[in-house]
């Protein structure tokens, strides 16, 4: 297991954590300019915020301070109501895969969706079992344009609790089933990205961490599980501050090849979102040398 005390090499930042500071909206190019100051060599961006500030400035300043990418967010919401739905949905994957080709991310995570309009309160049906197979539907059709360009596509399982209007897979296990259906010759193009949050629960994690191995593991993403926790959404804890075993998990996707990134990724409308970017930014670097 790699040695994180000495320095923060490995730490990357998903533009969630710091896109509100102080309360206030914070544009990506400034958020950029926070983490280069801090020698931070990666971040994870989200297309919302590429696309106002401008999708070549951005991949002209990461060039320009030396920072890659752990992945880019997000694709997906892959069902529909109707046939013009899913055209659409797919027509907009094309899109974010041509966003992160353009930013040379190493792959374009993904959101899968769950039933349709459940998100503005108004579900267009009940049907899970459809909207699982519209999402498999669709990473297989997204899957044959990313081959086409060469970026690998992560599949991220949500927790239940976000079953009905995120996301309805929920579990490693069920995405990896996924990858192992549409990709079962493991070519690096279809994997998952693994976030904490979601997964921490599962009594299945270790063992289906060590079924997915490097060839799947294309994504890491660290936080931590608030007791209690005051919003499903919105109130994700520091790493450290939870009662999540961080150094174990990173144990099991180590030892299962992966070598990449900590994504720090957390969403605090409560706290961390009320303070100084600057701050946040320091409180990570010193979380990820300590409890990750």
């Amino acid at each position: 297991m790699r040695d994180f005390s000495q320095n923060h090499d490995w730490l990357s930042i998903n533009t969630a954590t710091i896109r509100k500071q102080l309360g206030a909206e914070v544009p990506l190019d400034r958020i950029i300019d926070q983490c280069a100051e801090r020698g931070i060599r990666a971040i994870s961006p989200w297309r919302d915020q590429v696309a106002a500030v401008g999708l070549d400035k951005i991949a002209k300043q990461l060039k320009a301070h030396g920072i890659g990418l752990s992945g880019y967010c997000r694709g997906g919401f892959f069902p529909a109501a109707d046939a013009a739905g899913l055209q659409a949905a797919l027509d907009d994957n094309r899109r974010a895969i041509d966003e992160a080709k353009t930013l040379d991310a190493p792959c374009l995570v993904l959101v899968v969706g769950a039933l349709p309009g459940a998100l503005e309160g108004k579900p267009a049906h009940k049907d899970i079992a459809r909207a699982r197979g519209e999402v498999r539907e669709g990473i297989a059709a997204s899957l044959e344009y990313a081959r086409e360009v060469g970026m690998p596509l992560a599949i991220e399982p949500l927790h239940p609790m976000q079953a009905a209007d995120r996301a309805c897979i929920n579990t490693l296990e069920h995405a990896l089933d996924i990858c192992d259906e549409l990709d079962a010759g493991k070519s690096g193009m279809l994997g998952v990205a693994l976030d904490i949050y979601h997964v921490w629960w599962d009594p299945k994690l270790q063992q289906q961490i060590a079924r997915a191995g490097r060839e799947r593991l294309l994504a890491y993403h660290v936080c931590d599980w608030l007791t209690p926790t005051r919003d499903l959404l919105s109130d994700r804890g520091m790493m450290g501050d939870g009662v999540v075993e961080l150094k174990k998990i990173r144990g099991w996707v180590e030892a299962a090849g992966f070598a990449g990134f900590s994504e720090v990724e957390i969403f605090s409308n409560l706290d961390w979102w009320q303070r100084a970017g600057s701050e946040t930014l320091d409180v990570c670097i010193e979380r990820h040398k300590q409890a990750v």
